[in-house]
């Protein structure tokens, strides 16, 4: 880390404490480009973790910052409802979206709307498809690491992580392999504010945006008059509760499919090599025993917190830790902050790849929107590191990574790494 980022954060740490609590805010994306944020979190998990915030940039939000209160709200989908968004959004981006006609994903829907489209597609994603597909992901898997250059520096974003997702998402959809990186492009441009990632300015986003819709209109139509087949799109065509979605619903249905297939996993993959570099005494253990690789895998999605928060909407007055949140207001449950929460995690800083309980995080929610392909996620992520030990005694970090500039996507944009040689 240069000496730019150290007094970064350090700067940022001071202003987390000297600050009067009403006036701190937690949705600030620098803070989370430049791993900056812990501090904040750490004092509203103290001093106020139901915590009003009037920001400039989202408007005025509450902060859920404690593991057990993020639960009872992420559960209660009575009182707070995901229909009008599961993600802060800038009031730029509000009044984009408003000049656009929208659609509803299923993960922005209350029951019953939201049960019967999430169980048209959870077959997928199955633990009997994860059983047939498994073999496939380890063959995958295997070609990326065996292509991997030896003794000289490559971004592992990009060789690894993007690549086993993108192959995993495009099977998902049955899309063309030969294309499948367009579906991360297109996952990064919907969750990048123009000017971050490949998003170069709103109408950059909308034309791409465009783009990704077309061609799924063009599948749609080839699968609605096709035979039903086991992919995403053929699910969502012949589904009895979804065949007659609205266009924008189904589009929206396909955001969500593309950035939750590629998010999650994507960035945890990634997160492993950071967390075991900078956990030397972990890395070892990993070595010593590769029978850790299931918990190690569970350890790096509760450390890294892929999604750093979701969001929900009151639909009635709400008293809640002696506060009372109104109807309309919107509420941001922080998971990056819950997944740190002493009073649920011991030692949750810390790195510990052999935890008595590594499932116990918030990363995939909870409740009727906990991840559908949470089960996915840790598959991937599984084989890949089986896969990786059989092949490198390490891979090391070169530099330190350039991170996503989002509250919302806790990720990497590059993470540079040698692996010094073959086992």
């Amino acid at each position: 880390m240069d000496d730019g980022s150290v007094d970064f954060k350090q700067a940022a740490a001071a202003e987390a404490w000297r600050l009067p609590i009403e006036a701190l805010d937690p949705a600030q994306p620098e803070l989370f480009a430049g791993d900056a944020f812990w501090p904040i979190f750490e004092r509203l998990r103290k001093e106020d973790p139901v915590h009003f915030v009037d920001s400039p940039v989202y408007g005025p939000f509450w902060s859920i910052a404690k593991y057990n209160d993020i639960m009872a709200i992420d559960t209660n989908h009575q009182v707070f409802s995901s229909a009008d968004g599961i993600v802060l959004q800038t009031l730029e981006a509000k009044a984009e979206s408003e000049k656009r006609p929208r659609g509803q994903s299923f993960i922005s829907m209350d029951p019953p709307g939201h049960d019967v489209q999430r169980k048209t597609v959870s077959p997928a994603v199955a633990p009997a498809n994860l059983q047939a597909m498994s073999p496939l992901i380890r063959e995958r898997a295997a070609a990326i690491l065996d292509n991997l250059p030896i003794g000289e520096e490559f971004d592992w974003v990009d060789l690894v992580s993007k690549e086993l997702t993108a192959m995993t998402l495009a099977t998902l959809f049955d899309y063309p392999q030969e294309d499948r990186r367009q579906l991360t492009f297109w996952s990064d441009m919907f969750t990048n504010a123009p000017g971050h990632g490949p998003a170069k300015s709103w109408e950059h986003k909308r034309q791409e945006a465009d783009a990704c819709f077309s061609r799924f209109t063009e599948l749609w139509n080839e699968r609605v008059n096709a035979p039903p087949r086991f992919d995403l799109v053929s699910m969502l065509a012949h589904g009895p509760d979804t065949r007659n979605l609205g266009l924008t619903d189904y589009h929206s249905n396909v955001v969500l499919l593309i950035i939750g297939g590629n998010d999650t996993t994507r960035n945890t993959i990634s997160g492993s090599v950071y967390a075991l570099n900078k956990h030397p005494d972990q890395y070892r253990k990993l070595r010593e025993n590769p029978d850790l690789v299931a918990s190690m895998v569970s350890e790096t999605i509760r450390w890294q917190t892929p999604l750093a928060h979701m969001a929900r909407t009151a639909t009635e007055d709400f008293e809640f830790r002696g506060k009372t949140i109104r109807a309309g207001e919107r509420v941001a449950m922080w998971y990056v902050s819950g997944n740190r929460d002493g009073e649920v995690i011991e030692n949750p800083d810390a790195y510990i790849i052999d935890r008595p309980r590594p499932r116990t995080h918030m990363s995939f929610g909870f409740g009727i929107h906990r991840c559908v392909g949470n089960r996915l996620a840790e598959l991937q992520l599984t084989i890949i590191w089986e896969e990786i030990m059989k092949r490198f005694p390490e891979v090391v970090l070169a530099a330190e990574p350039t991170r996503t500039h989002s509250v919302f996507v806790k990720g990497y944009e590059t993470l540079p790494v040698v692996i010094p040689r073959r086992a």
